[in-house]
């Protein structure tokens, strides 16, 4: 069976659904089930440097204020799935076409659930800006892909791609 988790790097959600989609999948060790993550873009008209957080918040909800009920009932949710969001720290909305394209390059070593983990957590939790090319790449580095192989597939035809695909 596969499962289509069409998902965004800056859902929060997202991240929490992820979370509860590993741990049901523990239930299920000797089954056949293949998560596919298929890329999404809550701001598909994000600049690619992305905008400062506030700034975003302002566009999207009216204000921090208006935005506290929501994430306060996210971080609530996280905690329920053993998350521990850290929305504070976040001080840029980036553009998530790069860290798209990391999840689509760590299929290639099977990696992929590992991946998008790391990414929601540098995002969620340490608060690094996932629309940077280099954090990407210690990200990958990190997980043991080449470097050079992922700032090779950060290149423009790739990009196009996951952007065709999204719009």
């Amino acid at each position: 069976m596969i499962i289509k988790a069409f998902a965004d790097t800056i859902c929060g959600w997202c991240f929490i659904g992820h979370q509860n989609l590993n741990q049901a999948l523990k239930d299920f060790p000797n089954s056949k089930i293949k998560v596919e993550h298929v890329p999404f873009q809550l701001n598909p008209d994000m600049p690619q440097e992305g905008i400062l957080r506030d700034k975003y918040l302002e566009i999207k909800f009216g204000g921090k204020e208006y935005a506290a009920p929501m994430y306060e009932n996210m971080t609530l949710k996280a905690k329920e799935a053993g998350i521990n969001l850290n929305l504070d720290s976040i001080s840029k909305t980036p553009n998530t076409i790069l860290s798209h394209l990391l999840i689509i390059l760590s299929e290639k070593f099977n990696i992929q659930n590992e991946m998008k983990q790391k990414i929601y957590e540098t995002y969620f939790i340490d608060g690094q800006d996932i629309g940077d090319r280099n954090i990407l790449i210690n990200i990958g580095h990190n997980l043991k892909i080449d470097k050079i192989l992922i700032e090779e597939f950060f290149n423009t035809e790739n990009i196009n791609k996951v952007n065709s695909y999204i719009s």
